[in-house]
């Protein structure tokens, strides 16, 4: 039964392991992958949640402080006898122990600003993470289809390798009846032989893209990753039709980035509104609550000293006279127990505490200027992030409609270079062309083939990427 379980299990991994060699990533996969592992987009995460601390923090402001404190200490030496009074050389044994709390009443409402402040910082972050998404689905994107390009534009350098050597064949048979000259031979064997160079560059250009996508990923196995061979058509280019002053609106009124820049200037402001809090008085509430015991022996009993009843302690200048006091005696018993002690020696004081600024060497009047030349700056941040939001949707604009325009001109010209290469195919068959002219025909034909996929993958990007000006979410593009 042990054999049969560990058999199962061995087919098992093997299985699983032959699967996670054979999968292949779809496009929708990869940008999943990046948004939940990419680094900037953890480091994104991670200022949030120390954002969400700061807010706590504020929210902390508002409770009251509570501090405990106790020490148990040993004097040896001349020290005050705590039950005497008199300075004598001993070894003594004090505890002391005691609780304070304060609350703050008021402060110039700083502590409310401080909340709004934190709360505004935790917005920010949030637009952060969302650009930082924005910015990982375009670059996975371009890396994805940067991929596809090179895959399909390898099928088409194999297929038209195929052409040249069935014409190579055809070649060798006319030139063997002396149909043709054995130049041209030479000619076709030369395009076979450069075809199949370039075939083994594009073979190279699809694994150092999809080392590329890979490392975009963290994905460390680079020998068995791959992504799904599909062809993405064009669709969804109604955006186009739209104005483009109504696309630059629309991403004044959804982009991260003017998102960021206003609330950075909010929080300025609220900075200005914190440093003039400190031209109120605070005022402040306090409790304490103390007790202490010691190791010294307590005074149990005095009476008269009978032998020496009295004892000199000074004299009267004016009269002389001699002025004694009466002598006592003392006896000593052991201290009060532990808890005792406390409870006899305990104590408390509260109150309020009024604190009204004056002057403190124009420290608070050059943090407020400080902070309003802070909102300036904001200011122009946010309008200087509006005009390279304007800027960039009108080039993205221009871009997407030039790239399609390009595209349909690519297949207009592929469509023209593929009758002309059937026609110099016929031409070269029976005889009225050369060799030489036939790889050059062949060779406009392969360019306008690859120049077709090139515009179609440069176009739906330049597309995807106006459609995130417009405020698309990154989860509704569609590919």
């Amino acid at each position: 039964m042990k054999k049969i379980s560990l058999l199962t299990l061995f087919i098992f991994s093997a299985f699983f392991a032959t699967a996670q060699e054979n999968h292949k990533w779809t496009l929708q996969e990869c940008i999943n992958y990046a948004l939940e592992h990419n680094i900037s987009i953890k480091q994104s995460e991670l200022d949030i949640e120390l954002s969400e601390l700061a807010k706590k923090d504020a929210i902390g402001n508002f409770l009251p402080n509570v501090n405990a404190s106790a020490s148990n200490s040993w004097n040896t030496g001349l020290t005050q006898n705590v039950t005497t009074g008199i300075l004598q050389t001993q070894t003594t044994r004090n505890f002391s122990a005691g609780v304070t709390a304060s609350l703050n009443l008021f402060d110039g409402l700083r502590n409310f600003k401080q909340l709004q402040r934190a709360k505004m910082s935790q917005m920010a972050s949030q637009y952060a993470l969302e650009k930082m998404q924005d910015d990982i689905t375009l670059f996975v994107a371009d890396s994805y289809l940067q991929v596809l390009f090179n895959k399909q534009n390898l099928e088409i350098l194999k297929l038209q390798n195929e052409l040249t050597e069935e014409q190579l064949e055809r070649t060798k048979q006319l030139v063997e009846a002396g149909s043709l000259p054995k130049g041209d031979l030479l000619e076709i064997e030369a395009t076979f032989a450069d075809e199949r160079q370039r075939i083994i560059v594009a073979k190279n250009n699809i694994r150092i893209s999809l080392i590329s996508l890979a490392q975009t990923l963290l994905i460390k196995d680079y020998e068995n990753f791959d992504i799904v061979e599909r062809d993405y058509t064009i669709f969804g280019n109604e955006i186009l039709v739209t104005r483009v002053d109504e696309v630059v609106q629309k991403a004044k009124e959804e982009r991260a980035e003017i998102k960021i820049a206003e609330i950075n200037k909010e929080i300025a402001k609220k900075n200005v509104e914190l440093a003039r809090g400190a031209y109120y008085p605070s005022l402040g509430a306090f409790f304490n609550y103390n007790t202490r015991e010691s190791g010294m022996g307590r005074i149990v009993d005095i009476q008269p000293d009978t032998e020496n009843p009295t004892r000199e302690i000074g004299f009267v200048e004016e009269t002389g006279n001699v002025v004694v006091t009466p002598n006592t005696v003392t006896t000593m018993g052991n201290p009060l127990p532990f808890f005792e002690q406390l409870q006899r020696n305990d104590g408390i004081s509260y109150g309020v505490q009024l604190s009204i600024p004056i002057f403190n060497g124009l420290a608070t009047r050059n943090q407020v200027r400080r902070n309003e030349v802070n909102v300036k700056r904001a200011e122009y941040e946010l309008e200087q992030a509006k005009l390279d939001l304007e800027a960039n949707v009108y080039q993205a604009y221009v871009d997407a409609d030039g790239a399609f325009e390009a595209y349909e001109a690519a297949l207009v010209a592929a469509n023209a270079q593929e009758q002309s290469f059937d026609y110099a195919t016929q031409r070269f068959d029976v005889g009225l062309s050369n060799a030489f002219e036939f790889s050059q025909a062949k060779l406009r034909y392969e360019n306008s083939q690859s120049e077709v996929l090139r515009t179609k993958y440069d176009y739906i990007f330049k597309l995807k990427v106006l459609e995130l000006y417009f405020g698309v979410p990154v989860t509704d593009l569609k590919f």
